[in-house]
């Protein structure tokens, strides 16, 4: 199949570009030319996705028959791709989030339950319905915290940084509120998985790995990755809500139970994530933190001190 994916050059737009390859499938991406491709002789279109009549011009030409929309966050940069392609598509596949899910007491989240309508991922939500209403083959996959190599969110990169420093580890709340981590190379593997799948049009799917981790957990498990003993870890616990730190993040995740099914994703797409989390945040460790020489930065611990203090 000849493949469009908006991105390709960053995290999972890699990740799914070189699965995508080794399928033997034509692959192009769309992109603003700042990073190269991934894998040599790969056909790049260059623009900026929110320069819709840039966008329109370049691909009006072109023909696809599958289209993944990996970095768009608002309706606005969904929409011209649709408007432009949608009728000519056997798929469109959405990367939205887990976020959408509106807070609830009964955990896990799964697919039919609640959004909230004023969550930062919103745009992404509304992406959905829109693509739902307008009748074309699409699936959207809703992933929690993803992790992995090239993450440019500081996430597992986030407790290694205090690990191979010896710093304790600053956690708010008791330490025990759920979460959940999925590697990247598990979400392009599912992604993957949905083309050519008919039962997949039209649905909604959860993708992360298959347990759920308490804050706590995730510290020793980060520590276990990095080579070091679990069981001397320095957590300390702290209240957030005698902290003002303004806009900026003394912690990665958000401060509550937030953990999804992912039976559908299974059943549906013969999937089942590969990497247990201790040795995904190795491959995290060994293939990015430590490759790309971060533990020899130098790191703002400020909000850290802050609460030390």
């Amino acid at each position: 199949m000849r493949i469009l994916v908006m991105g390709g050059t960053r995290f999972i737009g890699v990740a799914l570009t070189r699965r995508l390859v080794d399928q033997g499938h034509e692959v192009v991406l769309f992109n603003r030319g700042n990073k190269p491709a991934p894998v040599a002789n790969v056909s790049q279109i260059h623009g900026d996705r929110k320069d819709v009549a840039a966008l329109k011009e370049k691909l009006a030409g072109e023909a696809f028959d599958v289209v993944f929309d990996n970095n768009g966050r608002e309706l606005s940069d969904t929409q011209p791709l649709v408007e432009l392609l949608g009728d000519r598509l056997q798929h469109f596949v959405y990367v939205s989030s887990a976020g959408v899910y509106q807070k609830s007491d009964q955990m896990p989240h799964v697919e039919g339950d609640a959004v909230d309508p004023n969550s930062r991922h919103k745009g992404k939500f509304a992406t959905e319905a829109y693509l739902a209403e307008q009748g074309i083959p699409f699936t959207s996959v809703r992933p929690v915290y993803i992790y992995g190599p090239q993450n440019y969110n500081d996430l597992e990169a986030w407790f290694f940084d205090r690990l191979v420093r010896d710093r304790p580890i600053p956690i708010p709340g008791n330490g025990m509120a759920l979460t959940q981590l999925g590697h990247v190379e598990d979400l392009a593997a599912a992604m993957v998985a949905i083309v050519g799948n008919p039962t997949a049009i039209g649905q909604i799917y959860n993708i992360s790995g298959d347990r759920a981790v308490s804050f706590d957990g995730l510290a020793r498990a980060c520590a276990a990755a990095a080579g070091k003993d679990p069981a001397t870890v320095n957590i300390v616990h702290y209240d957030p809500k005698q902290f003002d730190f303004g806009k900026r993040k003394a912690f990665p995740m958000r401060v509550q139970h937030f953990f999804t099914d992912i039976h559908r994703a299974k059943t549906d797409l013969h999937w089942q994530p590969q990497f247990d989390l201790v040795s995904g945040l190795q491959d995290s460790f060994q293939n990015d933190y430590l490759a790309s020489g971060r533990q020899n930065q130098v790191i703002d611990f400020e909000l850290d001190d802050q609460i030390l203090a």
